[in-house]
């Protein structure tokens, strides 16, 4: 059974940086696609990344050009590298994979001076 586990959520200033990981507790079959969502209090889950096996990659609207995710298979880890924080990016970050629709416990996010 794969469980997934993020990390790296924290407080951050605006404008500032966090990278979030994703860990594979086993492996993640070739073909399925890894994704991270997040959650705003008071506000439904939305996807913002995903990545596929193959490396390609995209983002919701609110995110692109600030975030990067990326994927190192050898580790079974997924990241999100956050940039150019803003308050709105506030949120608790969820890591997803369609392999038996696989979810972690998230990690929370804060962006506040």
């Amino acid at each position: 059974q794969v469980q997934l586990v993020e990390s790296g959520g924290g407080l951050a200033q605006p404008g500032g940086s966090l990278r979030l990981s994703c860990a594979a507790s086993g492996s993640i079959p070739s073909g399925y696609v890894m994704r991270w969502y997040r959650q705003a209090p008071g506000k439904q889950r939305e996807w913002i990344a995903f990545i596929t096996s193959s490396g390609t990659t995209d983002y919701a609207d609110s995110v692109k050009g600030r975030f990067t995710i990326s994927r190192d298979s050898t580790k079974n880890t997924v990241y999100l590298q956050l940039t150019s924080l803003k308050p709105e990016d506030t949120a608790v970050y969820y890591c997803n994979t369609n392999y038996r629709n696989t979810w972690g416990q998230g990690t929370q996010v804060t962006v506040s001076s």
